[in-house]
Formats: C-alpha cells, structure tokens, sequence
C-alpha cells in the first residue's frame, strides 16, 4: 500500500469542553497519511486515477472549520470517517494538533489510525 499525505492542515475550528473555548476559534493542525494505491497514477499520468491531496484538503477543511465538537477525539475520528467515505480510503491515519491548549507545551492532541493497513 502506498501512502499519500498532508501535513500541517492549519484550520480554525471551536472544539473544547469550556466555556471560553466555546467561544472562541482555535487553530489546531492536522497531519493526515492516506493509504491507496498509486499505481495506475504512475502508468497513466492523470490526477483522475489517484487519490487527489488537494481535494482530500479541501474536504477536510470546510469540515474541520464548520464543525463544533468538545473532544478533538470526536473531531478526529469524523475526519477519519470522511476520508475513508468521501475519498475510498482503506486506511487513514490522522494526527490532530491543538497548538496552546494546556500552557508550557508546543501542542497537544491525538492521533488515530482507522482502517486495514496492508
């Protein structure tokens, strides 16, 4: 299995479990590994026979930047859901970063990993 990536998808989003983080917008970083399979992209040369980043991107941030969760947990594993729905994807592995979010740190987060990786 190939693997196809974004990393540091910087979105604007409301997810928390407080008051304040309610409301007010937080950036939070997604780094995303897709598996597919690239070869028939390679032989043919047509962006219609790969998994397509920039769409992938585009889908993930209208997504991330409309939704409204408490748990980045949750946030994550709808992103995983949409990836592996919208685009056939039969394994995503998805690293949510909420930059600030507990003080002394660089970031915190999680990361998930959904599917069958072969």
């Amino acid at each position: 299995m190939d693997i196809v990536f974004i990393r540091e998808l910087k979105i604007d989003t409301l997810v928390g479990i407080y008051d304040w983080e309610r409301r007010l917008r937080q950036h939070v970083i997604l780094d995303i590994e897709m598996g597919t399979d690239i070869a028939k992209a390679a032989k043919t040369d047509k962006i219609e026979d790969t998994l397509d980043y920039k769409a992938v991107s585009k889908r993930v941030l209208q997504f991330v930047h409309d939704a409204e969760y408490g748990l980045v947990e949750t946030l994550a594993e709808k992103v995983a859901e949409i990836i592996m729905h919208d685009f056939h994807v039969p394994w995503v592995k998805v690293t949510l970063n909420k930059p600030g979010a507990v003080s002394s740190t660089k970031s915190v987060g999680i990361v998930i990993e959904r599917g069958k990786r072969s």
